[in-house]
């Protein structure tokens, strides 16, 4: 599974995040402590957030250590909100269109983990989305596929409308399409260039990881896919099944309309 983070507050330099913390984005693509590979390899990506409206990237098929060139931007770069991801591909080869955050307009779109049988879904999830949004699809991922979902039914205009929506579709048609034996999990972060969203779903209960933190050294709030210092008190998990809304004020946590499924309520029940 991939790892990720994300950042909202004071205009801060991007290796705040990346690489400086002591269990940065950098050192859990080498190594991930809360993930079935603890290698993270094939690829990153960065999103950024300047002057202007739209998001600047950054994203090439090297390993997130090996490219020189990602900590010399890390270092001089300064935004005051974006996402950066490394990538282990479970669907889709290594290329830069298959690698995160996704981009349209003022939108930018991550995700870690993935459609289970996406290869019996696809072509229906792909008759879904508008022929303007479908245009803009580059690479071969289940991620791209969702977050072009997610435009077409109106992300833009309501974030939560559109992910309860777009959760609903692609669980019927995995209903319809497969057996039901591989899972769906999603852990995503997206933003419109001045608020962050995230959620964890998953039909087993077993979305990957994803924490939040309102209390940055730097004042700053951010949602990472393992705590960048390690296990401390300003991390704490994020609720599966909720949708947080991060901006300068604070949080806001709304249960999904999708309910979790019987068996995914029973795992969560078991472990409580």
């Amino acid at each position: 599974m991939c790892r990720l983070a994300a950042y909202l507050g004071t205009e801060i330099p991007l290796e705040n995040i990346i690489a400086k913390p002591r269990h940065s984005l950098l050192v859990q693509s080498l190594d991930a402590q809360e993930a079935k590979l603890r290698v993270n390899g094939d690829g990153f990506g960065i999103a950024w957030y300047g002057h202007a409206a739209e998001p600047g990237l950054f994203k090439d098929v090297l390993p997130a250590w090996a490219d020189t060139n990602l900590q010399s931007i890390c270092r001089l770069v300064t935004s005051r909100l974006f996402l950066a991801h490394v990538r282990a591909a479970t669907t889709g080869a290594t290329s830069r269109d298959n690698c995160h955050p996704f981009a349209h307009d003022r939108w930018a779109f991550m995700h870690n983990g993935n459609i289970g049988d996406f290869a019996r879904i696809r072509r229906e999830m792909e008759m879904l989305i508008n022929e303007d949004f479908y245009a803009l699809r580059r690479g071969t991922t289940d991620s791209e596929l969702f977050f072009l979902l997610l435009l077409t039914n109106g992300l833009e205009q309501n974030p939560r409308a559109a992910l309860d929506l777009t959760l609903s579709q692609v669980l019927d048609i995995a209903a319809r399409r497969t057996t039901g034996e591989k899972p769906i999990r999603l852990t995503c972060v997206f933003t419109e260039g001045t608020e962050l969203f995230a959620f964890r779903y998953a039909d087993d209960a077993a979305a990957p990881t994803l924490y939040i933190s309102e209390c940055l050294d730097h004042g700053g709030r951010a949602f990472a896919s393992e705590p960048l210092e390690g296990a401390c008190a300003r991390w704490r998990p994020v609720e599966q099944g909720h949708l947080y809304r991060l901006s300068a004020t604070g949080v806001e946590q709304t249960p999904l309309a999708v309910p979790l499924s019987g068996t995914a309520e029973r795992v969560l029940e078991a472990a409580c």
